[in-house]
C-alpha cells in the first residue's frame, strides 16, 4: 500500500500484482523505468487493463488509463521527460502500431486546420473555464512559454517575455499592431500600457475575446473573434504568440501569404512558436484528443522553408528548455488552487490536467520540444535588423 502526498489526492493505491507484459518492461527498460518499482518516475500499475491499452491504443490509452486511475507515478514529469528522451512514445506495441499508422495517415491526407474547424480548440480547450486560467497562469495571463534569463519566478517570467517581444519588434508611440492569437489580452494589453501603440487582436475563443476585452477596457485595443485568414487591413507590426500550432504544414503558404499582405513594407512581424524536430503530421493521439484538437508542431524545415517565400528571416530565438520551468510553475498553481476549482471540476479533470502539465514538461525537458521565436521583415526589406535579447 502506497500514498502519494504530492499529488494532491487523498487516496492510497494497491499496486497490481499480475506480471505485466515482457513486451511492456522491455519498452520501459529502454527509459529506465519500472513498473511497480521504488523510484519517483516508476509507474505503480492500479489495475491490469493499462496493459491492453497501452497494446492496442499506444500513447493514447496510456493517457486515458491515467485519467482513469489505472496506473500513477509519483514524478510523472520525470516519467515523461525519460520517455520522451528514448522515443518511446515514437515505439507503439501490438496493435497499437496499427492505431498509429492509421491515426498518422489521417493527419497526413486530410487538412484538420480548415476554416471551418479553425474554431474547434478555442470551443474544447480555452473557452473551459476562465476560473482555471485564472487560477493557473500569472496575473497577465501568458498562456505561453515565459522567458526565464534572469526570471527567478514565473510572473517575472511572463513580463520579460512580453517585454522581450515589444523589443524585438521594435515599437514606437503610434504603431499599430495586429496580434494574431490574442489570448486573454496579455500581450496586447502590456503593448497599448507601455509602448503606447494601437493593437487589434484576434482569436477563435469566444471566452478569450470577452475577457480580452474587459481586461484591455480604456486601452487602445480592439479585439475581435475571427479565423486569421478572414483578418484586412495593414499594419506597422504583426505578432503571433502560441498560435502558430494550430495552423497546420498544409496552411502554412496561406498563412504566410495573408500575414505578408498585412505587414507594411518597412514592417516586423514576430512569430512565438513551439516546434519539435518530427517529421510526422499532426500531434499526440492523447494531446488531440482531450487538449488541443487539429494541432500539430512545426519543424524549423517546414515553416523556414515556407516563410522565407514572404519574408526574410531577421532573427531566430530559441529557448525551449524555459517551457519546462513555465509548465511546472502553472502545475503548481493549479494544485494550490484545487481545494477552490475542486467544486467546478472533477476528479477526472484534475487528472487529465496534470497529464497534460506534466507530460508537456518531459517533452521539453527531453528537448523533443523547442520554443521558438522569430522575427521577419517583408520581402525586398532594406532594414537593418539588430537581435535583441
Amino acid at each position: 500500500m502506497q500514498k502519494d502526498s504530492r499529488l494532491g489526492l487523498s487516496e492510497e493505491f494497491d499496486t497490481a500484482r499480475t506480471a505485466p507484459p515482457k513486451a511492456i518492461v522491455d519498452l520501459l527498460a529502454m527509459a529506465d523505468v519500472r513498473i511497480n518499482g521504488d523510484r519517483p518516475w516508476d509507474i505503480q500499475v492500479i489495475d491490469d487493463r493499462l496493459y491492453s491499452e497501452v497494446l492496442t491504443r499506444g500513447t493514447l490509452g496510456f493517457g486515458e488509463a491515467y485519467m482513469d486511475r489505472l496506473w500513477e507515478c509519483h514524478d510523472l514529469s520525470g516519467l515523461m521527460a525519460r520517455v520522451m528522451s528514448e522515443r518511446l512514445d515514437e515505439k507503439p506495441l501490438g496493435r497499437a502500431k496499427l492505431f498509429f499508422a492509421l491515426y498518422y495517415l489521417r493527419a497526413r491526407i486530410m487538412n484538420l486546420q480548415t476554416s471551418s474547424r479553425a474554431f474547434q480548440v478555442g470551443e474544447q480547450h480555452y473557452d473551459i473555464g476562465n476560473d482555471l486560467y485564472a487560477a493557473m497562469l500569472d496575473p497577465h495571463w501568458c498562456y505561453s512559454c515565459g522567458y526565464w534569463r534572469e526570471a527567478e519566478d514565473l510572473d517575472a517570467a511572463q513580463v520579460a517575455k512580453l517585454d522581450l517581444i515589444c523589443r524585438k519588434l521594435q515599437l514606437e508611440p503610434g504603431m499599430k499592431v495586429l496580434e494574431v492569437g490574442c489570448g486573454w489580452g496579455s500581450l496586447a494589453g502590456y503593448m497599448a500600457e507601455h509602448y503606447s501603440v494601437e493593437i487589434r487582436g484576434i482569436t477563435i475563443s469566444k471566452e478569450q475575446a470577452r475577457m480580452a476585452r474587459q481586461r484591455c477596457e480604456g486601452l487602445p485595443v480592439e479585439i475581435d473573434l475571427v479565423d486569421y485568414r478572414d483578418v484586412q487591413g495593414q499594419y506597422d507590426r504583426v505578432v503571433s504568440v502560441g498560435m502558430f500550432e494550430h495552423v497546420g504544414r498544409k496552411n502554412y503558404a496561406d498563412y504566410f501569404s495573408k500575414l505578408a499582405g498585412c505587414v507594411k513594407p518597412d514592417g516586423l512581424f514576430l512569430l512565438h512558436t513551439i516546434g519539435t524536430d518530427n517529421e510526422r503530421c499532426g500531434v499526440d493521439p492523447w494531446i488531440d484528443r482531450y487538449i488541443f484538437p487539429n494541432g500539430e508542431l512545426p519543424t524549423l524545415k517546414h515553416m523556414i522553408g515556407t516563410c522565407e517565400q514572404q519574408f526574410h528571416v531577421e532573427d531566430l530565438h530559441s529557448f525551449g528548455t524555459d517551457y519546462d520551468k513555465t509548465l511546472m510553475a502553472w502545475w503548481n498553481n493549479f494544485q494550490g488552487a484545487w481545494p477552490q476549482l475542486s467544486e467546478r471540476y472533477d476528479e477526472r479533470f484534475y487528472r487529465m490536467w496534470r497529464y497534460y502539465l506534466m507530460s508537456c514538461a518531459g517533452f521539453f525537458r527531453a528537448k523533443r520540444g523547442q520554443l521558438w521565436q522569430l522575427v521577419l521583415s517583408p520581402l525586398g526589406s532594406q532594414r537593418v535588423y539588430r537581435s535583441v535579447r
